[in-house]
């Protein structure tokens, strides 16, 4: 079996996908985060392509960097100056060859997330 990485966003104050919602991937390597990769979710709140595919998948540990703030402004959600979430960071270990789901479900006040199937 070969790994990889996937992740599905749920906007669960609006009970829809999060569509149009950035999310940067970083490997953490010496404690400092090296950038991978950059995509942003379609309208099912997922990414048109495995944000690590098997063909890039190494064990170790990584971090997603969910942009939540730019997708409460995008979403018309009330402005707050900070607002309470901006950037939502998760980091996580891949600890053997396998597919690994990180999901985000969203509100303006909170998140969640598990290691999904």
């Amino acid at each position: 079996m070969t790994g990889y990485l996937t992740t599905h966003v749920l906007d669960t104050a609006r009970g829809c996908p999060a569509e149009g919602l950035e999310i940067a991937l970083y490997r953490i390597s010496d404690n400092e985060q090296v950038h991978l990769k950059t995509l942003v979710t379609n309208a099912d709140g997922r990414t048109d392509e495995q944000i690590l595919p098997a063909g890039d998948f190494v064990t170790g540990t990584y971090e997603l960097v969910f942009h939540a703030g730019a997708y409460l402004d995008a979403t018309g959600t009330p402005p707050e100056d900070p607002r309470f979430l901006d950037l939502i960071p998760i980091r996580f270990g891949m600890s053997e060859e396998s597919h690994y789901h990180v999901p985000l479900l969203l509100s303006p006040f909170g998140y969640s997330t598990y290691r999904g199937s």
